[in-house]
């Protein structure tokens, strides 16, 4: 007798698991708009501070009404984002590129950038994660001697020559 209890009670449990689960499969798309993105979070892994990451977000509308993107909001002011503003039409594409510049951060970081659309679901995020290195030395060098050749490397007693990339350094202090 309890055997058959046992038996009767597991197979409606499964009975109404699958049938709780046959809805969620049959909706594939949302009516309404509907964003969706091929990732939602990118990892540029590391960049030297005072250089800068770019990358672009590609989504596409899986709904069934055009897709708007009103407003992008970023957790900080170092990432500028820009956007697909047309309408993106049921089954279409857009992008979202965002530009952070690492000047004045240092070490892990997570830029978060908040899409307000007319999506049925609200707001969504997506962010932008990888670690700021301390400027070495040499690149600092390399970079201030890009950035003005007239400019003088200083050491103190020393004759510095130093090669980075395509970049030749001397230098000879009195």
């Amino acid at each position: 007798m309890k055997k058959t209890l046992l038996l009767a009670l597991s197979l409606t449990a499964a009975a109404y698991t699958a049938q709780a689960q046959a809805p969620a499969a049959k909706a594939a798309t949302t009516a309404g708009p509907a964003i969706t993105f091929e990732e939602s979070k990118y990892d540029f892994g590391s960049v030297v501070q005072g250089g800068t990451v770019d990358h672009t977000f590609k989504f596409r509308n899986t709904g069934t009404a055009p897709l708007i993107i009103s407003n992008i909001g970023v957790s900080c002011g170092c990432t500028t984002p820009e956007w697909t503003k047309d309408p993106v039409a049921p089954g279409k594409t857009g992008t979202i590129s965002a530009h952070f510049n690492s000047t004045g951060k240092m070490g892990m970081q997570n830029k978060v950038l908040t899409i307000e659309s007319n999506a049925t679901a609200g707001s969504t995020t997506v962010s932008l994660v990888g670690e700021v290195k301390e400027a070495t030395t040499a690149s600092a060098a390399a970079t201030t001697a890009a950035a003005a050749p007239s400019t003088a490397v200083k050491a103190e007693g020393k004759k510095v020559k130093e090669k980075v990339g395509d970049a030749k350094l001397k230098a000879k202090t009195k």
